[in-house]
Parts: C-alpha cells; sequence; structure tokens
C-alpha cells in the first residue's frame, strides 16, 4: 500500500508517546515488520480493556474502529477472542497500551 508507515515505526512511535505521556506500553505480538496489521488493546489501570481494529471505510481509508470491548460478566472472553486472532493472523501486531482516554494516541484517519 502506497504511502503506508512501515508497521514496526508506526508500533515503536506509539509506545514512545504513551509512555513519554505516563502511561505503559508493550507489544503483545510481534507481526510482520513493514505491513503487519496493527491491532490496538487500549485499557486504564488494567480495567475496560477495548480492541481497535483497521477496518476498511466506503472511502477507501481504513480507520481504527472499536471491534470488541471487555464485558464485566464474562472478562475471559475478552482475552480468548485476542488468543483467536493471534492464531488467525500470525503477522498481526498486538499492541496493549495502558492510559487514560487511550483514544487521543489512536490515529482513527488513516489513508
Amino acid at each position: 500500500m502506497e504511502g503506508r508507515l512501515p508497521a514496526h515505526l508506526e508500533v515503536s512511535g506509539l509506545i514512545r508517546a504513551v509512555e513519554a505521556a505516563g502511561g505503559f506500553a508493550t507489544v503483545i505480538q510481534r507481526g510482520e515488520r513493514d505491513a503487519g496489521t496493527v491491532l490496538l488493546v487500549t485499557m486504564d489501570r488494567g480495567k475496560n480493556a477495548t480492541l481497535w481494529e483497521r477496518m476498511p471505510q466506503l472511502d477507501g481509508s481504513r480507520n481504527f474502529t472499536i471491534t470488541r470491548t471487555q464485558s464485566p460478566d464474562n472478562p475471559m472472553e475478552f482475552g480468548e477472542y485476542i488468543q483467536r486472532r493471534r492464531h488467525s493472523d500470525p503477522d498481526c501486531w498486538i499492541i496493549e497500551l495502558d492510559i487514560a482516554e487511550a483514544e487521543r494516541f489512536i490515529d482513527s484517519k488513516a489513508p
């Protein structure tokens, strides 16, 4: 895809930005260095996990969109879903961001 930032640079910049703002960020799974899909798990103080994935939009862009949230009634279901994604796409990156208002670090308008 022309104009796309390599995945490893996007992940590195995101982790640095979150840590510079006083949060915690880590790589759960390393994906394909240049073209791997990036999945983001956001939370605040280890609670209220949300999964963000880039989804194709009608205008051709691929914006980060919330695809799953952790249910307080069944918190294990969220982790099980992440495991299924890891196995179905071993080239994807899974990044955990633990910081208040994590949305501010997510570029929801990507080409």
